[in-house]
């Protein structure tokens, strides 16, 4: 199970990562232009943090700027279908930590998840958080879920959008805890966690990357993360196990993948690039996006493995809410 997978200290990962020089052939591909790294959801959520830690030194290691591109909107379909129908040349990428929810929740995906495109690197793991507007009277889960009971249907849980991940952390805590909350879609976890503190929806389950701000700054309580242990960037936050709630565990990953049919010397290139940028950008993604790199994703084969196992898993997990692809 990808959530249950004990997480490596930053070091080990950093060691066990290669660097660019030595992955890359003598005669490695190097871009001529600008690289575009899509990001398929708004600004402000965790795949565009992460994307703006890693690309900057993944730029300077390729020698072309790595340009942002949010293309948001349907739970990011509409910027990984872009990717998918792109030039498999090299200069155009995807980071979607949804890449394989979608296909588990959305029953017609317009591209397929893993036979359309070819793993360049894993920039990291990091669990959902449980979290509430401040006003909300539940300083614990056990008290949030007492009130969802007591008001059934009369509080917004806030989602990324159909399909993210987001999204299925919010099942998974309706379908354990037995919970009638409304789910509102917004178009990422940027806008998602801007609801929750606006009070537009009192509580979700975001991502780690794009919560953590907020909830250092006092503007959302987060009341669990949603693994065994706690997160080293939310010491005082208790776990899953801690909370109560020992089977709502849930953690999201970040696949950078590029179009299916891109030549394998590019995506070495790429992948050696992003590889050694995310080494580099090791306690910045952990500080500042609760996002930890682990060993074990050097090769193309071993990124789309994880994005099979993780279409699977979450399958099992929408299947054991009830929940059907619609």
């Amino acid at each position: 199970m990808i959530q249950r997978r004990t997480i490596l200290s930053m070091a080990v990962a950093a060691g066990a990562l290669p660097t660019a020089a030595g992955a890359q052939p003598a005669q490695a591909w190097r871009p001529t232009r600008p690289i575009r790294l899509i990001v398929p959801f708004a600004p402000g959520g965790s795949n565009d943090i992460v994307g703006r830690i890693i690309a900057e030194p993944a730029s300077q290691i390729l020698g072309q700027p790595i340009v942002i591109e949010n293309r948001a909107g349907a739970g990011s379909m509409i910027g990984a279908e872009h990717v998918a129908r792109a030039a498999a040349d090299g200069y155009t990428v995807l980071i979607n930590s949804a890449h394989a929810t979608v296909p588990a929740i959305v029953a017609r995906v317009p591209y397929n998840s893993v036979t359309d495109f070819v793993g360049v690197a894993v920039a990291g793991f990091s669990p959902h958080v449980i979290v509430v507007n401040p006003q909300l009277p539940a300083r614990t889960v056990q008290e949030l879920v007492a009130l969802l009971k007591a008001n059934p249907g009369r509080y917004n849980l806030a989602s990324a959008g159909i399909g993210s991940g987001v999204h299925v952390a919010a099942e998974l805590f309706r379908s354990i805890t037995e919970v009638q909350a409304e789910i509102v879609h917004y178009r990422g976890g940027g806008p998602s966690v801007a609801a929750l503190v606006a009070g537009e929806a009192q509580f979700g389950t975001p991502t780690m990357a794009s919560s953590i701000g907020q909830v250092r700054g006092g503007n959302i309580r987060a009341l669990a993360v949603m693994a065994e242990q706690r997160a080293a960037a939310l010491p005082d936050v208790p776990s899953a196990t801690e909370a109560g709630i020992p089977k709502v565990i849930f953690e999201e990953f970040f696949p950078i993948l590029a179009p299916a049919g891109t030549p394998a010397p590019v995506v070495a290139s790429l992948g050696a690039a992003f590889r050694t940028a995310i080494e580099q950008s090791a306690a910045r993604l952990n500080e500042l996006a609760g996002v930890t790199p682990r060993a074990g994703y050097e090769t193309s084969d071993q990124v789309m493995a994880l994005v099979r196992q993780g279409v699977e898993q979450y399958s099992g997990i929408l299947r054991a809410a009830g929940v059907n692809p619609e």
